[in-house]
């Protein structure tokens, strides 16, 4: 099992920078891939980026690819996604999520934390 646990969001200007982590707990944390998603109001969540469980290979969604990078510690257990150039319409709640391979992160997430509100204002 893993527990996942949110953290630096916030309310930024656009164009401004965030860097958010997401803290795990368990035994396991360095065989999961981790993944980031957001969910806008009225919107269903979507997947933002992803990593592997060794680093070696990450995986972005076109929207934010050259502006998000992710990123992890195994030997702290957490991952975390710097985003810069942020634009109002980055505004949503993140989660982070756990799961076994790389595409079913991508594909369904995983384990998910409680989610870290991320406001960018125009």
């Amino acid at each position: 099992q893993v527990q996942l646990v949110e953290s630096g969001g916030g309310l930024v200007q656009a164009g401004g920078s965030l860097r958010l982590s997401c803290a795990a707990s368990g035994r396991t944390f360095s065989s999961y891939a981790m993944g980031w998603f957001r969910q806008a109001p009225g919107k269903e969540r979507e997947f933002v980026a992803a990593i592997s469980w060794s680093g070696g290979t990450t995986y972005y969604a076109e929207s934010v690819k050259g502006r998000f990078t992710i990123s992890r510690d195994n030997a702290k257990k957490t991952v975390y996604l710097q985003m810069n150039s942020l634009k109002p319409e980055d505004t949503a709640v993140y989660y982070c999520a756990a799961n076994r391979s790389l595409s079913t992160v991508v594909a369904v997430g995983g384990s998910w934390g409680q989610g870290t509100q991320v406001t960018v204002s125009s």
